[in-house]
């Protein structure tokens, strides 16, 4: 009898260590892009619980005019969970993952500060994506400014595209994506060998 007890509590024990890994699997599984009909990003709620990869001021595509230059905004970039640990063991970035960036406007007036600029209100939201079922693996989303904010997008399509393509393909660090701004994932992308000739 006490040999049958012990082999019901190791039954118990593994029974409870095979319902945690297939939970832990159902969630990195499901913290991927969701869509609508096929095509159309769900803006997801939860992406501030993500892995936050960096925060950039005032950077932009074009020289910055008077306006931008006296108020800069903030970029926060975030990725989901499970692509950031596939990432830090591999150094390249696995299908379904996405990619949020945040801006928001800053100040440099407000409480105790005697200089320097914080975060103020939110003033949009974008994404990419890498997933197979876009014809060149990658796409990317806006879900507007954050007056209008859309729960969904569509993929960017015809010249915005062609343009975010041309930049993501010229510019970036690994595959896509802009690994030189994110300094942690940096140095493991060197380490694993998968940076693009020049950085």
């Amino acid at each position: 009898m006490p040999g049958l007890k012990r082999l019901a509590v190791v039954w118990c024990a593994l029974g409870a260590v095979v319902c945690s890994v297939a939970m832990r699997a159902q969630q990195s599984a499901g913290d991927g892009p969701r869509y609508r009909d096929g095509k159309t990003l769900i803006r997801p709620a939860d992406y501030r619980e993500w892995m936050f990869l960096s925060s950039g001021l005032g950077l932009s595509y074009e020289p910055p005019n008077a306006a931008a230059a006296a108020s800069p905004r903030f970029g926060n970039v975030f990725v989901n969970p499970s692509s950031y640990r596939s990432f830090m063991q591999t150094g390249k970035w696995p299908d379904g993952t996405i990619f949020i960036l945040e801006n928001r406007s800053s100040s440099g007036e407000g409480s105790i500060t005697k200089g320097g600029r914080f975060q103020t209100e939110l003033t949009g939201i974008e994404a990419e994506v890498k997933d197979s079922r876009f014809p060149d693996g990658w796409a990317f989303f806006n879900f507007g400014p954050a007056r209008s904010l859309k729960d969904a997008a569509e993929p960017l399509a015809g010249q915005s595209v062609a343009e975010c393509v041309d930049c993501h393909t010229k510019n970036t660090a690994v595959e896509r994506t802009f690994v030189q701004f994110y300094p942690t994932l940096l140095e493991v992308a060197r380490t694993k060998g998968t940076l693009k000739p020049g950085f």
